[in-house]
């Protein structure tokens, strides 16, 4: 790191204050604090969706594993289609209902019981996926850059963690969504220029795409997209099985990516929100994916030199700090940087802000109800800190998990907290059926399913039961079959339940099921929508089916 550096990312920092500044001015109420006012653009909207899902685990651990295992994990990547789902499916029932949180929105379809299970769940996932993988990931960036600095590596790790998540939290407890949602849109921007050097210096490096081919091609199975119902890790039948039903929990259900779309300032800015989004989501596999892969074919050349896990094999989650380092001049090495820091800082923002919404609105709230909204903004400010303090108790259990890489760490644990939640938010919009009970019973089973698989990795990861018997067969089970296991209980569960009590009065749920909507409520969802977004949803389903294609075949 150079001066030049410095100044670079000193520069972005003072962009961010700035933006802060001008956001930050009314946070009265909890309207203004938790959705910025519903005033979001669609534009502000569909950067803001990205920023949230792009952290500093997808920089380094979608590049870590795509030097360690090729393409198998942009099936994740390719969620757009999801997204699109987002926009046309879920976001007029929630935008209509005029919620503040996912939960809230569970107990006008169900009860109370549902909402506290929700809350409760979300949070705890939070601490599990988001806090600790992002501030891991960000500070193994700050070991490999400076190293030195603070008298060692392990020292600028945890130096590096504390520092983001502080400065994060003053801005996010200052600001609001709003400020987090603006300061997202410059993020965005810095995040994808960024980023893109990574991939350009790379192959020029490496000598060309063709290069990269010629590399990857001499052992073409490592690499795929598609893998034999043997592979270990990821066989196409377990992609096909837990993509979807984490996709559908993470853009569809989960608080830290729907409050984007609440925000908004209309149903029609919500939808198109969505579509932008889609469009931008397919950018991570050629600027973080396909640079992982460009970074093992320059260690396998001798070009760069990638450390080395106990076993010998690539430390994937090195090979984007590496790059940066090795292959980048002064000045964009700060680009960079700052890249990842706004990654690292919006995703964090983003996080603590639906925590404290959690907290505030659907625990705070529901035990306090008379309470002033002044004092709503100082509880959910407050409820920030302690999930911080947790996500970094939780970095160095994480480590015993995460043995694939850090990015398969993260779809692991979302494989098992996502069946029930999706399970239960599908069949409550398409089946009137589906009642209170059955949305409770499959909520809490399945989470209890998932926590004792969870569990039983982590302790099979540190090799607290050997390699025979029954827990050790649990544990080391492949997430991706496993999370299919789990939505099937949810399903049964939800059905099964709800149909040993009767079904849910017609008042409660109506406008809240397909089933249900009344014509007023059809014609304003009809009325949102108009050729820019039929054009935008075929144009995002048209990439995605491109990028599936052509990198199906392209070894």
């Amino acid at each position: 790191m150079t001066g030049l550096d410095w100044i670079i990312i000193a520069a972005y920092f003072l962009l961010l204050v700035g933006i802060v500044w001008w956001s930050s001015r009314h946070q009265d109420t909890t309207t203004d604090y938790f959705l910025a006012g519903r005033n979001l653009s669609w534009f502000v909207v569909g950067c803001s969706l990205l920023a949230s899902n792009i952290g500093s685990e997808h920089i380094v651990g979608l590049a870590g594993n795509g030097a360690t295992s090729g393409m198998a994990m942009a099936h994740w990547e390719l969620h757009a289609w999801i997204m699109l789902m987002l926009g046309w499916v879920f976001v007029p029932f929630y935008y209509r209902s005029g919620v503040f949180t996912m939960p809230e929105f569970l107990e006008r379809r169900f009860d109370s019981r549902s909402r506290w299970t929700l809350s409760v769940v979300s949070l705890v996932a939070y601490v599990f996926t988001k806090v600790s993988v992002t501030v891991y990931a960000g500070a193994v960036v700050f070991m490999t850059l400076l190293p030195d600095t603070f008298g060692s590596p392990e020292n600028a790790f945890w130096v590096g963690a504390l520092t983001t998540v502080v400065l994060t939290g003053i801005y996010t407890v200052l600001g609001g969504l709003r400020a987090v949602a603006y300061t997202e849109v410059a993020q965005t921007g810095l995040l994808l220029f960024g980023s893109v050097f990574i991939t350009i210096f790379g192959l020029q490096q490496l000598g060309g795409w063709g290069e990269l081919k010629a590399i990857l091609g001499t052992d073409p199975a490592r690499v795929a997209l598609w893998r034999p119902l043997s592979d270990p890790d990821f066989p196409w039948l377990g992609i096909m099985i837990a993509s979807p039903v984490v996709g559908i929990w993470y853009w569809c259900t989960d608080q830290y990516i729907v409050q984007r779309t609440l925000a908004a300032k209309s149903l029609k800015d919500a939808r198109r929100g969505a579509i932008f989004g889609g469009f931008l989501k397919v950018l991570p596999v050629f600027i973080f994916l396909v640079p992982g892969m460009i970074g093992y074919a320059l260690h396998a050349k001798g070009v760069i030199t990638i450390p080395a896990k106990a076993d010998g094999s690539v430390n994937g989650d090195m090979v984007f700090p590496t790059m940066v380092a090795s292959l980048l001049p002064a000045g964009l090495r700060g680009i960079v940087v700052a890249g990842l820091l706004s990654a690292l800082m919006s995703s964090l923002a983003s996080l603590f802000n639906s925590c404290a919404t959690l907290f505030t609105v659907d625990i705070y709230r529901k035990l306090r109800p008379d309470r002033s909204e002044a004092e709503l903004v100082r509880v959910g400010r407050i409820a920030t800190g302690f999930v911080v303090v947790l996500g970094i108790i939780w970095i160095p259990v994480m480590k015993l998990v995460s043995g694939g890489g850090l990015y398969q760490y993260l779809q692991s644990v979302q494989g098992y907290l996502a069946p029930p939640i999706t399970a239960t938010f599908l069949l409550g919009l398409f089946f009137r059926r589906i009642n209170a009970r059955g949305a409770f019973a499959g909520l809490t089973i399945g989470f209890a399913a998932g926590m004792a698989k969870l569990t039983l990795q982590a302790l099979d990861g540190s090799g607290a039961f050997g390699d025979t018997g029954l827990l050790h067969a649990i544990g080391s089970y492949n997430f991706l079959y496993a999370s299919g296991w789990l939505l099937l209980l949810s399903v049964v569960v939800v059905v099964g339940v709800s149909l040993t009590a009767p079904p849910p009065d017609a008042k409660q749920i109506e406008g809240l099921t397909y089933r249900s909507i009344t014509p007023q409520q059809a014609a304003e969802n009809r009325a949102s929508w108009g050729t820019a977004e039929v054009v935008g949803t075929a144009g995002v389903l048209a990439l995605v089916l491109g990028i599936y294609v052509y990198f199906s075949f392209w070894l």
